[in-house]
Protein backbone atom coordinates (compact mmCIF):
# COMPACT_ATOMS: atom_id res chain seq x y z
CA UNK A 1 0.00 0.00 0.00
CA UNK A 2 1.29 3.42 -0.89
CA UNK A 3 0.71 6.29 1.50
CA UNK A 4 0.74 9.96 0.60
CA UNK A 5 2.92 12.09 2.85
CA UNK A 6 0.98 14.88 4.48
CA UNK A 7 2.14 17.94 6.34
CA UNK A 8 1.23 17.16 9.97
CA UNK A 9 1.20 20.85 10.84
CA UNK A 10 -1.93 22.96 10.25
CA UNK A 11 0.45 25.82 9.39
CA UNK A 12 1.56 24.09 6.19
CA UNK A 13 -0.75 26.00 3.79
CA UNK A 14 -0.05 29.29 5.58
CA UNK A 15 3.69 28.78 5.36
CA UNK A 16 3.44 27.89 1.69
CA UNK A 17 1.47 31.07 1.01
CA UNK A 18 3.98 33.12 3.01
CA UNK A 19 6.86 31.58 1.05
CA UNK A 20 5.17 32.37 -2.28
CA UNK A 21 4.56 35.99 -1.27
CA UNK A 22 8.11 36.34 0.02
CA UNK A 23 9.52 35.06 -3.27
CA UNK A 24 7.33 37.47 -5.23
CA UNK A 25 8.40 40.34 -3.01
CA UNK A 26 12.03 39.34 -3.26
CA UNK A 27 11.96 39.79 -7.02
CA UNK A 28 11.15 43.50 -6.67
CA UNK A 29 13.28 44.39 -3.65
CA UNK A 30 16.82 44.05 -5.06
CA UNK A 31 16.20 46.50 -7.98
CA UNK A 32 14.57 48.99 -5.60
CA UNK A 33 17.46 48.78 -3.15
CA UNK A 34 20.04 49.05 -5.92
CA UNK A 35 18.31 52.14 -7.36
CA UNK A 36 18.00 53.69 -3.90
CA UNK A 37 21.67 53.12 -3.09
CA UNK A 38 22.68 54.52 -6.47
CA UNK A 39 20.56 57.62 -5.81
CA UNK A 40 22.00 57.99 -2.31
CA UNK A 41 25.53 57.69 -3.73
CA UNK A 42 24.95 60.88 -5.75
CA UNK A 43 24.45 62.81 -2.52
CA UNK A 44 27.70 63.51 -0.69
CA UNK A 45 26.66 64.86 2.68
CA UNK A 46 29.11 63.41 5.16
CA UNK A 47 27.63 62.50 8.52
CA UNK A 48 24.23 64.14 8.24
CA UNK A 49 25.29 67.23 10.10
CA UNK A 50 25.90 65.28 13.30
CA UNK A 51 29.30 66.91 13.79
CA UNK A 52 28.38 69.28 16.60
CA UNK A 53 29.91 69.93 19.96
CA UNK A 54 28.59 67.78 22.77
CA UNK A 55 28.95 64.47 24.59
CA UNK A 56 30.87 61.85 22.63
CA UNK A 57 34.15 60.06 22.16
CA UNK A 58 35.31 61.35 18.78
CA UNK A 59 37.51 64.47 18.52
CA UNK A 60 35.85 67.25 16.56
CA UNK A 61 37.88 70.46 16.79
CA UNK A 62 39.90 72.83 18.95
CA UNK A 63 38.47 76.20 19.85
CA UNK A 64 39.83 79.12 21.82
CA UNK A 65 38.98 78.97 25.52
CA UNK A 66 36.27 81.39 26.58
CA UNK A 67 35.28 82.86 29.96
CA UNK A 68 33.29 80.25 31.88
CA UNK A 69 35.17 77.22 30.49
CA UNK A 70 36.34 74.93 33.28
CA UNK A 71 40.07 74.27 33.60
CA UNK A 72 39.39 70.56 33.00
CA UNK A 73 38.14 71.38 29.51
CA UNK A 74 41.44 72.93 28.39
CA UNK A 75 43.80 70.82 26.28
CA UNK A 76 47.12 71.81 27.87
CA UNK A 77 49.25 70.02 25.27
CA UNK A 78 47.68 71.99 22.41
CA UNK A 79 47.71 75.21 24.46
CA UNK A 80 51.44 74.83 25.17
CA UNK A 81 52.17 75.38 21.46
CA UNK A 82 50.75 78.91 21.50
CA UNK A 83 50.06 81.89 23.73
CA UNK A 84 46.37 81.02 23.98
CA UNK A 85 44.41 78.34 25.79
CA UNK A 86 42.41 75.87 23.68
CA UNK A 87 39.47 73.61 24.47
CA UNK A 88 39.25 70.18 22.87
CA UNK A 89 35.67 69.61 21.72
CA UNK A 90 34.16 66.22 21.05
CA UNK A 91 31.56 65.40 18.45
CA UNK A 92 27.92 65.22 19.47
CA UNK A 93 26.86 61.66 18.81
CA UNK A 94 23.26 61.38 19.95
CA UNK A 95 21.47 59.64 17.09
CA UNK A 96 18.05 60.93 16.16
CA UNK A 97 15.04 58.82 15.18
CA UNK A 98 13.37 59.41 11.83
CA UNK A 99 10.02 57.77 11.07
CA UNK A 100 8.72 57.48 7.51
CA UNK A 101 5.20 57.12 6.19
CA UNK A 102 4.81 56.27 2.50
CA UNK A 103 1.26 56.26 1.17
CA UNK A 104 0.37 52.80 -0.13
CA UNK A 105 -3.18 53.67 -1.23
CA UNK A 106 -4.42 52.95 -4.74
CA UNK A 107 -4.20 56.57 -5.88
CA UNK A 108 -0.42 56.29 -5.67
CA UNK A 109 -0.45 53.69 -8.46
CA UNK A 110 -1.39 56.33 -11.04
CA UNK A 111 0.94 57.14 -13.93
CA UNK A 112 0.00 59.48 -16.77
CA UNK A 113 2.47 57.95 -19.25
CA UNK A 114 3.63 54.44 -20.07
CA UNK A 115 7.30 55.36 -19.75
CA UNK A 116 6.79 56.96 -16.35
CA UNK A 117 6.70 54.96 -13.12
CA UNK A 118 3.69 55.37 -10.82
CA UNK A 119 3.84 57.82 -7.95
CA UNK A 120 4.23 54.98 -5.46
CA UNK A 121 7.52 53.91 -7.03
CA UNK A 122 8.98 57.39 -6.73
CA UNK A 123 7.78 57.78 -3.12
CA UNK A 124 9.31 54.42 -2.16
CA UNK A 125 12.56 55.25 -3.93
CA UNK A 126 12.90 58.56 -2.08
CA UNK A 127 12.06 56.97 1.26
CA UNK A 128 14.56 54.16 0.82
CA UNK A 129 17.34 56.41 -0.51
CA UNK A 130 16.82 58.76 2.43
CA UNK A 131 16.99 55.74 4.75
CA UNK A 132 20.29 54.68 3.20
CA UNK A 133 21.76 58.11 3.97
CA UNK A 134 20.33 58.30 7.48
CA UNK A 135 21.42 54.81 8.46
CA UNK A 136 24.87 55.50 7.03
CA UNK A 137 25.01 58.52 9.36
CA UNK A 138 24.18 56.39 12.40
CA UNK A 139 20.55 57.47 12.77
CA UNK A 140 17.61 55.21 13.64
CA UNK A 141 14.98 54.85 10.92
CA UNK A 142 11.56 53.20 11.06
CA UNK A 143 8.12 53.22 9.46
CA UNK A 144 5.12 54.74 11.20
CA UNK A 145 2.03 52.65 11.55
CA UNK A 146 4.07 49.97 13.36
CA UNK A 147 5.33 48.48 10.08
CA UNK A 148 8.99 48.66 11.07
CA UNK A 149 10.32 49.69 14.48
CA UNK A 150 13.14 52.27 14.37
CA UNK A 151 16.59 50.72 14.33
CA UNK A 152 20.06 51.63 13.13
CA UNK A 153 22.38 49.61 10.92
CA UNK A 154 22.26 48.44 7.34
CA UNK A 155 20.19 45.35 8.20
CA UNK A 156 17.28 47.71 8.90
CA UNK A 157 16.97 48.34 5.14
CA UNK A 158 15.41 44.91 4.68
CA UNK A 159 12.74 45.65 7.28
CA UNK A 160 12.04 49.01 5.68
CA UNK A 161 11.74 47.54 2.20
CA UNK A 162 9.28 44.91 3.35
CA UNK A 163 7.14 47.56 5.01
CA UNK A 164 7.31 49.92 2.04
CA UNK A 165 5.95 47.30 -0.34
CA UNK A 166 2.68 46.89 1.57
CA UNK A 167 -0.30 48.24 -0.40
CA UNK A 168 -3.59 49.48 1.03
CA UNK A 169 -7.13 48.88 -0.18
CA UNK A 170 -8.32 52.49 0.11
CA UNK A 171 -8.43 54.95 -2.78
CA UNK A 172 -6.59 57.59 -0.73
CA UNK A 173 -4.26 57.20 2.22
CA UNK A 174 -4.13 58.97 5.59
CA UNK A 175 -0.81 59.65 7.35
CA UNK A 176 -0.08 57.16 10.12
CA UNK A 177 1.27 58.64 13.35
CA UNK A 178 1.40 55.53 15.53
CA UNK A 179 4.99 54.74 16.37
CA UNK A 180 6.25 58.31 16.10
CA UNK A 181 8.96 58.98 18.67
CA UNK A 182 8.57 62.04 20.87
CA UNK A 183 10.82 64.91 19.76
CA UNK A 184 11.97 62.82 16.81
CA UNK A 185 11.65 63.49 13.08
CA UNK A 186 9.16 62.25 10.50
CA UNK A 187 8.65 62.31 6.74
CA UNK A 188 5.27 61.79 5.05
CA UNK A 189 5.27 60.99 1.31
CA UNK A 190 1.93 60.94 -0.51
CA UNK A 191 -0.08 62.63 -3.22
CA UNK A 192 -2.23 64.05 -0.38
CA UNK A 193 -5.30 64.05 -2.61
CA UNK A 194 -7.54 62.51 0.03
CA UNK A 195 -9.38 64.36 2.82
CA UNK A 196 -7.21 67.23 4.00
CA UNK A 197 -8.59 66.75 7.50
CA UNK A 198 -6.56 63.53 7.80
CA UNK A 199 -3.34 65.46 7.19
CA UNK A 200 -4.40 68.18 9.60
CA UNK A 201 -5.11 65.62 12.33
CA UNK A 202 -1.83 63.78 11.78
CA UNK A 203 0.25 66.95 11.93
CA UNK A 204 -1.57 68.04 15.08
CA UNK A 205 -0.81 64.75 16.81
CA UNK A 206 2.80 64.86 15.65
CA UNK A 207 3.22 68.41 16.94
CA UNK A 208 1.80 67.40 20.31
CA UNK A 209 4.67 64.91 20.57
CA UNK A 210 7.26 67.47 19.55
CA UNK A 211 7.83 65.76 16.20
CA UNK A 212 9.11 67.87 13.31
CA UNK A 213 9.59 66.80 9.73
CA UNK A 214 8.60 67.15 6.09
CA UNK A 215 5.63 66.62 3.80
CA UNK A 216 6.51 65.51 0.27
CA UNK A 217 3.59 65.65 -2.14
CA UNK A 218 4.34 63.35 -5.08
CA UNK A 219 2.27 64.12 -8.17
CA UNK A 220 2.31 62.86 -11.74
CA UNK A 221 2.87 65.60 -14.36
CA UNK A 222 -0.55 64.80 -15.84
CA UNK A 223 -2.12 65.73 -12.52
CA UNK A 224 -0.46 69.14 -12.75
CA UNK A 225 -1.12 69.78 -16.44
CA UNK A 226 -4.62 68.28 -16.83
CA UNK A 227 -4.04 67.35 -20.52
CA UNK A 228 -7.62 66.17 -21.11
CA UNK A 229 -10.09 67.34 -23.74
CA UNK A 230 -13.40 66.17 -25.19
CA UNK A 231 -15.28 63.18 -23.80
CA UNK A 232 -13.38 61.83 -20.79
CA UNK A 233 -14.17 59.41 -17.99
CA UNK A 234 -12.39 60.16 -14.73
CA UNK A 235 -12.19 57.20 -12.37
CA UNK A 236 -10.27 56.70 -9.13
CA UNK A 237 -7.66 53.95 -9.12
CA UNK A 238 -9.83 51.84 -6.85
CA UNK A 239 -13.00 52.46 -8.82
CA UNK A 240 -14.75 54.12 -5.91
CA UNK A 241 -15.19 57.44 -7.70
CA UNK A 242 -16.28 58.02 -11.30
CA UNK A 243 -17.16 61.10 -13.34
CA UNK A 244 -17.88 61.39 -17.06
CA UNK A 245 -17.83 64.63 -19.05
CA UNK A 246 -18.19 65.51 -22.72
CA UNK A 247 -15.94 68.56 -22.47
CA UNK A 248 -13.04 67.90 -20.13
CA UNK A 249 -11.38 71.15 -21.11
CA UNK A 250 -14.18 73.05 -19.33
CA UNK A 251 -12.99 71.50 -16.06
CA UNK A 252 -9.33 72.45 -16.43
CA UNK A 253 -9.47 75.90 -14.82
CA UNK A 254 -11.53 74.73 -11.84
CA UNK A 255 -9.35 71.66 -11.36
CA UNK A 256 -6.12 73.66 -11.43
CA UNK A 257 -7.58 76.17 -8.95
CA UNK A 258 -8.55 73.34 -6.58
CA UNK A 259 -5.11 71.77 -6.90
CA UNK A 260 -3.41 75.09 -6.19
CA UNK A 261 -5.63 75.51 -3.11
CA UNK A 262 -4.70 72.02 -1.90
CA UNK A 263 -0.96 72.68 -2.30
CA UNK A 264 -1.25 76.03 -0.53
CA UNK A 265 -3.21 74.42 2.31
CA UNK A 266 -0.57 71.71 2.75
CA UNK A 267 2.17 74.34 2.83
CA UNK A 268 0.25 76.34 5.45
CA UNK A 269 -0.36 73.26 7.60
CA UNK A 270 3.31 72.32 7.43
CA UNK A 271 4.44 75.83 8.31
CA UNK A 272 2.06 76.09 11.26
CA UNK A 273 3.35 72.76 12.62
CA UNK A 274 7.02 73.59 12.19
CA UNK A 275 7.30 71.20 9.24
CA UNK A 276 8.49 71.70 5.66
CA UNK A 277 6.55 71.09 2.44
CA UNK A 278 7.67 70.09 -1.05
CA UNK A 279 5.68 69.24 -4.18
CA UNK A 280 7.65 66.78 -6.32
CA UNK A 281 6.72 65.51 -9.79
CA UNK A 282 7.40 61.89 -10.72
CA UNK A 283 8.61 63.12 -14.11
CA UNK A 284 11.48 65.02 -12.46
CA UNK A 285 14.80 63.62 -11.34
CA UNK A 286 14.76 62.24 -7.81
CA UNK A 287 18.10 63.70 -6.70
CA UNK A 288 16.85 67.25 -6.09
CA UNK A 289 13.99 65.95 -3.92
CA UNK A 290 16.38 63.78 -1.91
CA UNK A 291 18.69 66.74 -1.31
CA UNK A 292 15.75 68.87 -0.23
CA UNK A 293 14.54 66.15 2.16
CA UNK A 294 17.95 65.80 3.76
CA UNK A 295 18.25 69.56 4.23
CA UNK A 296 14.70 69.78 5.61
CA UNK A 297 15.51 67.25 8.32
CA UNK A 298 18.63 69.24 9.21
CA UNK A 299 16.65 72.49 9.46
CA UNK A 300 14.24 70.76 11.81
CA UNK A 301 16.89 69.64 14.30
Amino acid sequence: MTETARDPSPLGPALADLRARAESLGQSLPPLLAEAEQLAATVILGDHGRRRAGMGDEFWQYRAAAPGDAATMIDWRRSARSDQHYVREREWQAAQTVMLWVDGAKSMNFSGARNRPPKADRARLLALALSVLLLRGGERVGLSGDQARPRSGRAQLLHLMNGLMQDEAEDYGAPQVSGLVSHGRAVFLSDFLGPIEDVETALGLASDRGVRGALVQVLDPAEEEFPFDGRTIFESMGGGLRHETLRASDLRARYLDRLAERKARLADLARASGWHYLCHHSGQGAQSALLWLFAALERGR
